[in-house]
């Protein structure tokens, strides 16, 4: 019933279908793992994204302690940031790649609240953070990726 929703979380913050495949099957063996420790006080939804949400950042921090500056400065520098769509407007794939810029709080409350739709309060209780944090973040990813996608046109 979870599975796609969690898999295209993982897929959006780890960037890869491969890191979302394995995952997928980490955050699922954790969840089974965990079943004794649901109290219950959210839907098993809302338990179930902040788990996954938690691995996910493990995940981008593990990533990001095994690269060195050197190499995420290459990477930055000669990844092109825009691929004309041909009519002069932002594709599909420019999102992605403003999305996967955005700084790792920012961009899971952003995907959490625009592209999955949770209230503010749910994606406090998914993080760890407070409502008002959730709305920060949200408005500075927002503010982030208008900049970004400006500067590709």
């Amino acid at each position: 019933q979870h599975s796609t929703r969690l898999f295209n979380l993982a897929w959006r913050m780890c960037g890869t279908r491969a890191d979302a495949e394995d995952l997928l099957q980490e955050i699922f063996l954790l969840a089974y793992r965990k079943l004794p420790e649901f109290r219950g006080d959210s839907s098993v939804g809302t338990w179930l994204y902040r788990l996954a949400m938690n691995r996910c950042l493990d995940h981008l921090k593990s990533r990001q302690r095994r690269t060195s500056n050197t190499t995420t400065t290459f990477d930055e520098q000669t990844m092109p940031v825009h691929t004309p769509s041909g009519d002069g407007g932002i594709n599909r794939l420019d999102l992605e790649r403003a999305i996967a810029r955005l700084p790792e709080g920012s961009r899971a409350a952003f995907l959490l609240h625009d592209v999955e739709g949770f209230q503010h309060q749910e994606i406090a209780a998914i993080l760890g953070i407070s409502e008002g944090t959730s709305k920060s973040q949200v408005h500075k990813a927002r503010l982030r990726l208008r900049a970004l996608l400006t500067a590709a046109l």
